[in-house]
């Protein structure tokens, strides 16, 4: 009797946890529920009820939180299935709405298709297409058959289109155009959030309008505010100007941009480029404003000038363009072969391409080979047909300074005013006017050092050969003559007012820079690529897919395509499995 209880006991605890082993039915499919329409069955038919609309209106059914109208229903009780003919429209709550000539709705699988002049609607644009897919389960919609979304501000259209009714996201792919009164954007796969009017472009992309093109290989541009934000080989074209940059900002509605690290400006009319590491256009007023480490190169007679500054400035239009250069400004052209070379420093600089003069402002310097000119203001002016280097001015306490050749003097003149002459771009003749005075080693026919010429004059016309002093013309001559070197101490062999900068001289464009502490660049806030969320169609077994034979679709309908793929997502972190790379550089 005991053994028997205990096998009774040991049966019903098997069988107890068998039955709580067993999976738990699938909840009951809610049926699609009509509320409206002239019935009829066909024998032809015998799975459909038909209904049509009537006097009263149209059909009118209803699945969890979806309603749909239409001219014809054929309801598939069994499959929980419905196929809608004519002015068809389906909404969802108050936030979606989509009419087709043609529709199919699955209870089973809230799964809805739409074909023949489909307008999808949610609050902030308007979809239009011919084919539309919509996972009520998902909360998303996909065409592959090109459509256009109608934005407050733009009109938006692609081969391929993604909706994400949760975040509000379109995403478009292949051949995505953006229209707009004032430009027309294109980009190989964009994301755009229809609350805001933001779209996030990935892969080459432009913006083109009659003023300015952009391109950009990622970015972001607020279709409604005319704002964007560019980084990955970023560009904006001006006509005959374009800005580089590493990022660049962009407002259309005041024609202004910024770029960040690694700018460049490229002049095509002018024959320049300007570079730094910050920078802003505007381009009604024609102006740029360029600093960290800011120099402007320009092409003048085959040969390079470049012109350094803490911060430059570029305004006027290109016939008229005006250079001004702002602290700790810097000179340098290193001359074609056989030419001496030309480098100078001020506190700022000044240049006018129209009328080709460039001044030294401030406590300037300048060097022509091996010559030192200083003064409080000196000025260079350029022949605007040759581009050669006509004349040179300094202007008050004008003072020329050059190591001799041989001893371990100085050759010197200085006045109150100085004008040199250029034949082709070597200082050649220089005219001192008022209080002149010269101290120059002076040499005969052999070379031989015969003294020190020292001697004041009201003015002095001296000539140049390969930068050493070939003749002197004295106008109103003073006292002054040749001395014996034993006769002029090494202190008195120079004149007063005397300050030799040699060590100041650039020798090479580097210089430029030479003594200046480099730019610490900020870190360019990238644009991450959108995250991968998957293919719109599951991978799914004919049975799991659940599809009516009534349908029109086919399992082939419900297949992603190769040719379809985002080309631009996030790639997998290391680890994920079938990790979908990127099919372009990142």
């Amino acid at each position: 009797m005991q053994n028997t209880l205990k096998i009774t006991v040991l049966t019903l605890l098997f069988v107890t946890i068998g039955a709580f082993a067993q999976p738990a039915p699938e909840p009951a499919k809610t049926k699609v529920d009509i509320k409206s329409g002239y019935l009829e069955k066909r024998p032809e038919l015998p799975d459909a009820i038909i209904y049509t609309k009537d006097d009263e209106g149209p059909v009118y059914i209803i699945h969890e939180g979806v309603e749909m109208w239409c001219d014809q229903a054929y309801v598939y009780i069994n499959d929980n299935f419905v196929k809608a003919y004519g002015d068809v429209r389906i909404e969802q709550a108050d936030t979606i709405t989509m009419t087709s000539n043609y529709a199919e709705y699955n209870g089973n699988t809230q799964f809805a298709f739409a074909s023949g002049d489909v307008v999808f609607k949610e609050p902030k644009t308007t979809l239009k297409t011919d084919t539309l897919y919509f996972d009520r389960v998902k909360q998303q919609a996909f065409y592959r058959t090109g459509g256009t979304v109608i934005d407050s501000a733009s009109t938006l259209t692609s081969r391929i289109g993604r909706y994400y009714a949760e975040s509000k996201k379109y995403q478009f792919i292949s051949n995505v155009k953006i229209k707009n009164p004032e430009y027309t954007l294109n980009s190989p796969q964009l994301d755009f959030y229809s609350e805001t009017g933001g779209a996030f472009l990935y892969g080459p992309s432009t913006i083109v309008s009659e003023t300015s093109t952009v391109y950009c290989e990622r970015g972001y541009y607020d279709t409604r505010d005319n704002t964007g934000y560019f980084v990955k080989n970023s560009k904006i074209d001006y006509e005959n100007r374009t800005l580089y940059g590493d990022s660049i900002f962009f407002n259309r509605n005041n024609a202004f941009a910024s770029a960040t690290n690694n700018i460049k400006v490229l002049d095509t009319l002018n024959k320049s480029i300007i570079r730094g590491h910050y920078a802003e256009v505007w381009r009604e007023k024609d102006s740029i404003y360029i600093t960290k480490r800011a120099v402007a190169i320009t092409l003048r007679d085959n040969d390079s000038i470049y012109i350094h500054a803490d911060t430059l400035q570029i305004t006027g239009k290109p016939e008229d363009r005006i250079l001004k250069g702002f602290y700790q400004a810097r000179i340098f052209k290193k001359g074609l072969p056989g030419e001496e070379s030309l480098s100078g420093k001020a506190d700022s600089i000044f240049t006018n391409e129209k009328i080709g003069i460039t001044k030294l402002l401030r406590n300037p310097v300048l060097w022509n080979g091996e010559s030192q000119m200083t003064g409080d203001t000196i000025h260079l002016l350029s022949n605007t047909i040759t581009e050669k280097l006509d004349t040179l001015k300094v202007f008050k306490n004008a003072f020329l300074i050059k190591k001799d050749t041989i001893s371990t003097g100085f050759n010197q003149v200085k006045g109150e005013r100085l004008t040199g002459l250029f034949t082709n771009n070597e200082l050649d003749t220089v005219f001192i006017n008022k209080n002149a005075e010269v101290m120059y080693y002076s040499r005969n026919d052999k070379d031989e050092l015969i003294g020190i010429n020292n001697t004041v004059s009201s003015s002095i016309e001296m000539y140049l050969k390969q930068q050493s002093i070939s003749g002197l013309k004295f106008v109103k001559k003073g006292k002054g003559k040749i001395y014996p070197l034993s006769k002029i101490p090494e202190e008195a062999r120079i004149l007063s007012g005397f300050i030799w900068r040699g060590e100041e001289r650039l020798l090479r464009k580097e210089d430029l820079f030479k003594g200046k502490p480099v730019p610490v660049l900020p870190k360019i806030k990238g644009i991450p690529l959108p995250k991968d969320e998957g293919e719109f169609f599951e991978e799914q077994t004919e049975e799991e897919l659940n599809l009516p034979v009534e349908s029109k679709l086919t399992p082939a309908d419900f297949k992603n395509r190769e040719e379809d793929a985002t080309p631009f997502i996030e790639p997998k972190k290391d680890g994920d499995q079938d990790t979908k790379e990127e099919k372009s550089e990142n």
